[in-house]
């Protein structure tokens, strides 16, 4: 059994949930906004209206093996992030370090000055906000895998340096500094 996929998800008062078992599809409704998934025909999602929680399992005659466990875990997973998401949201905050690094918006555009000879600019995804204060980029969503790819992307354009420390880094992340290289015999 998927220690993941058999334990129920509880769903908050405000949040509506729609299962299609047929179409094998999700759809979760609360107050940040709305998300469906179309999900593998071999896990059977379940709506309990009484206790108000999702529970995930095997379809009828699928066998109990490596990928069927690990998309059941998968799937729990998913819909978990999903009602997170449109209960609560997603945040991530990058912080952008260096002389003359800094971020701004303009519409739906990042523009990143990061120390190259053109500065980046990136579309903003639909579904998620971007806000810039000074050194401080904040992405915030409802889904949680647009949000962390967005961000990663940010990240991966000036990856942290080890010798300054120069670069685009997670709020609170801790990079391993180096020594440079000594001076004198």
């Amino acid at each position: 059994m998927s220690r993941i996929g058999k334990k129920s998800i509880a769903v908050p008062s405000g949040v509506k949930v729609a299962v299609q078992p047929g179409a094998c599809s999700v759809q979760i409704e609360g107050a940040k906004g709305s998300l469906s998934l179309n999900h593998r025909p071999e896990i059977a999602v379940e709506w309990n209206e009484d206790e108000k929680s999702i529970s995930c399992r095997l379809a009828d005659g699928v066998e109990l093996n490596g990928s069927s466990k690990a998309f059941w875990g998968l799937t729990r997973s998913l819909i978990n992030n999903m009602v997170e998401g449109v209960t609560n949201g997603y945040t991530k905050k990058l912080e952008i370090i260096g002389a003359g690094y800094n971020a701004k918006i303009q519409g739906r555009k990042l523009v990143l000055k990061l120390g190259y000879a053109n500065e980046l600019v990136y579309d903003i995804p639909q579904g998620i906000e971007v806000s810039s204060e000074r050194e401080i980029v904040t992405v915030t969503g409802i889904d949680k895998q647009l949000v962390g790819e967005f961000s990663g992307k940010i990240r991966k354009s000036q990856e942290p340096e080890p010798y300054n420390g120069k670069g685009v880094r997670y709020l609170g992340e801790q990079i391993i500094r180096k020594q440079g290289k000594a001076f004198g015999s």
